[in-house]
Order: C-alpha cells, then sequence, then structure tokens
C-alpha cells in the first residue's frame, strides 16, 4: 500500500510544483529585475506641451468636485493645461459647483456607462488642441508635479506612460493591504519590466498618452470592464512601448470594505481571463514570427493567479508535504523543491514591498490574510461575466490630502 501512497503523493506534488512553481519563477524574475530599475532623468528644458487631464466620474458626486479643484493646482503653465471632468448622471448641485471652477464639464448619458465610452465622447467634444492626454480616475490627486513629469517622460520613443499610483489612505486593514498589493505591482510589473526591456503594465489611471494616439487607439475600443487591459493588448500588438514614471505621483483610494474590495478584483479577473483567451494565441503566433516578447509577456501575465492565493497555495503545500514526505520516506528532492519553492516566493514579497509598509500597522492587517484569500476565492468563483457588466466602485472623500514623501521623491527633473 505504501508504494501506491508514494506514487499518488509524488505525482500530486509534480503536478502543483509545476502550476505553482512557473508563477512564481516568473514574479521573482522580474522582482529581481526590479532592483535594477533606474529611472532615467529627464531634460529640465524639455519642451512644454498642451495638455488635458480627462476625469470620467460616475455618480462621484462625493468626491469629484475637490478632486477637480486639487487638479487644476499643477506646477504647469495653467494655459498649457486644461481638466476636463466628464459628467455621468452627476446631481444638480455637483455640476453647478464643477461650472463654478476653470474646468471643462462635458455632460454624458448612455443606457449603459463606460469609462470607454465617457472618454470617447470627451475627446470627440474636446477637438485635437492637445499634446498629451492623462487619463485619472475620479478619486484620484495627482503630485503638484505630476503634469510636468509626464511632459518630460513622454519622450519621443514611448506612445505612453504610468505614473506612479499609490495609497492616498492606510485607514483601513483591507486599504493597507490593498496599497501594498499595487506597491507589489509596480516593483514587479512596471519598475522589473522596465528593468527587463519590456513596456510597463498600465492600471486604468494615472497614466498619460500621446493625445493623438489615443485618440484614435480609443476609437477601437469595446471594452465594458478592464478597457487598460485591452489598450495594453493593441499597443503591444503594434510595437509600441509604455513607459513607468515612477517620481511622477498619483495618490489613489484604496478599498475599504469587504464588498468592494470583492468586486473590484472580480471585475478584474473577469477581464484577465477573457482576454487571455482572446490573445494568447495571437500572442504566440507574435513571438515566434515577429519576436514580439512584449506582447506575448502581456498574455501570459494574464495567466497568473492571485498572489494571495498562490500564497494560500504554496506555503500550506509546503508544510504538508514537508511532513507527508517524512512520514511515507519520500525522496527529500520533493521536499527541498517545495522548500525552495516557498523561500522564493517569499523573498518576491521581501523584494517588492517598499520600507515603509515594515511597519505595526502592516503586520495587524496581514492577520486579515485568511479574509483576503477568502474573498479574492470569492471573487474568483463569481468572475463568470463580470467584464460584460459596469461594476461601480464608490469612491469617499479624504480627511487631509497626502504628500509626496523622500522616498517617493527618487528622480528630480
Amino acid at each position: 500500500m505504501t508504494p501506491i501512497l508514494q506514487t499518488i503523493a509524488e505525482i500530486l506534488q509534480i503536478a502543483l510544483l509545476i502550476a505553482t512553481g512557473a508563477p512564481v519563477l516568473y514574479l521573482f524574475f522580474f522582482a529581481v529585475a526590479g532592483l535594477f530599475y533606474r529611472q532615467p532623468a529627464f531634460r529640465k528644458d524639455a519642451v512644454l506641451r498642451r495638455t488635458i487631464v480627462l476625469i470620467p466620474a460616475y455618480k462621484e458626486d462625493g468626491v469629484i468636485v475637490e478632486v477637480a479643484r486639487d487638479a487644476i493646482r499643477q506646477d504647469y503653465p495653467r494655459a498649457l493645461f486644461d481638466v476636463a471632468v466628464i459628467a455621468d448622471s452627476l446631481q444638480p448641485q455637483t455640476l453647478a459647483d464643477l461650472r463654478s471652477l476653470p474646468v471643462k464639464v462635458i455632460e454624458v448619458q448612455f443606457e449603459k456607462s463606460t469609462k470607454t465610452k465617457a472618454l470617447n465622447r470627451a475627446m470627440e467634444v474636446l477637438g485635437d488642441d492637445y499634446d498629451i492626454a492623462v487619463v485619472l480616475d475620479a478619486d484620484n490627486l495627482m503630485a503638484r508635479d505630476f503634469l510636468q513629469k509626464v511632459n518630460a517622460g513622454l519622450h519621443p520613443g514611448l506612445s505612453a506612460v504610468q505614473g506612479h499610483r499609490t495609497a492616498k489612505n492606510l485607514d483601513a486593514p483591507l486599504a493597507i493591504m490593498d496599497a501594498a498589493s499595487e506597491e507589489i505591482n509596480n516593483h514587479i510589473f512596471r519598475k522589473g519590466h522596465r528593468a527587463a526591456g519590456l513596456s510597463s503594465a498600465i492600471i486604468g489611471s494615472g497614466m498619460a498618452f500621446r493625445y493623438g494616439y489615443f485618440k484614435e487607439l480609443m476609437r477601437d475600443i469595446r471594452a465594458i470592464g478592464g478597457f487598460d487591459k485591452e489598450i495594453e493588448l493593441r499597443m503591444l500588438k503594434a510595437g509600441h512601448t509604455i513607459g513607468y514614471l515612477d517620481d511622477a505621483i498619483v495618490f489613489d483610494e484604496k478599498i475599504r470594505k469587504a464588498e468592494a474590495f470583492t468586486n473590484q478584483r472580480r471585475r478584474w479577473l473577469s477581464a484577465q481571463i477573457n482576454y487571455f483567451r482572446s490573445d494568447i494565441g495571437p500572442a504566440v503566433l507574435e513571438l515566434f514570427t515577429k519576436g514580439n516578447t512584449d506582447y506575448f509577456d502581456k498574455a501570459v501575465q494574464f495567466i497568473l493567479p492571485p498572489r494571495i492565493l498562490l500564497l494560500g497555495t504554496v506555503l500550506p503545500a509546503s508544510v504538508l508535504f514537508t511532513a507527508v514526505n517524512f512520514i511515507l520516506e519520500i525522496p527529500a528532492a520533493y521536499t527541498y523543491s517545495w522548500l525552495m519553492c516557498l523561500v522564493l516566493y517569499l523573498s518576491v514579497f521581501a523584494m517588492s514591498l517598499p520600507r515603509s509598509f515594515y511597519n505595526l500597522h502592516t503586520l495587524k492587517a496581514m492577520t486579515g490574510l485568511p479574509k483576503g484569500m477568502l474573498l479574492m476565492l470569492g471573487a474568483l468563483l463569481k468572475v463568470r461575466g463580470a467584464n460584460r457588466q459596469f461594476l461601480h466602485t464608490e469612491h469617499h472623500p479624504v480627511v487631509s490630502r497626502p504628500e509626496v514623501t523622500d522616498t517617493q521623491k527618487a528622480v528630480k527633473i
């Protein structure tokens, strides 16, 4: 009986080691690469270009007026940038407050609202008198020098750049975990990818494009959920490069409540699965016929398991199989493989998480990891059809405006 149990245990371990080991190695490679990221220094005398800041606002009456008021306070010539609020289903008083500000208010109304429709309609109204388009969410606050950094960083070799989106609130355990997750993403999928010679991932806000190119690109985008993923895929398939500006800071509200967390992750996961199915075949073809590593890498990213669920698999599996291998006298190579997998994965977090998160607040938030795993599992089980409907995330006003920390001031222009 023991040889049969040994064989079953070995086969099971091999399958699980492949399923978990491949994504762990992928994340480890780019986590190491992120340590070597060096943002280029840009010229102070860069030509200042006309910029439009686009802020889609769907039922965001609680935050949009303050966000619009804050957006016009940029250290950038006021005559060279406009702020456009795309007002979808806002209250009359909110519209009146917005019109009292020096911003463009573009009212839109759709049978089924999406960010894609809002952006396309806004650019139709605005015309072509801009060089750069910046896209924000209705809760985003730009650092005062954000447009300056974007103007200098969007050089001729790039069609788009992603700014450094970071938390504007750390007032709940879920918010801390959400903020930590975003910083890990910044390290792996932005800094790590740029250091390895690949494009940065974009997020959906805090990003900037060459205006004419973005307007043309968006005309063909039909996504309901995950419009940023479709933008990425189209850009990378066409051979465009996306840069990353680690010191161009945008503050973003982090999730506080379980329901909002589940809805947000459900939307993201659904979009990723959908685009993996549609693009993995063309991406493999592009890799072998044109050497398009960027496009292939992006398609592969979409099938990576959520990191919190990967941790919830690797950690207990390592403990369980270490015990099973000892009891059944299975070769030690299996145990060493699990321990190596666990060490590599834990080192991904150690390399990617900013030092500012190494504190008691984060430690307390980590006690909620089991709950986070369950919420992510619930989101994964409910992904079906989420990319075919608009799932709105409610935002809340911040008590005070966050400021850029010394560690975020990585590069001076």
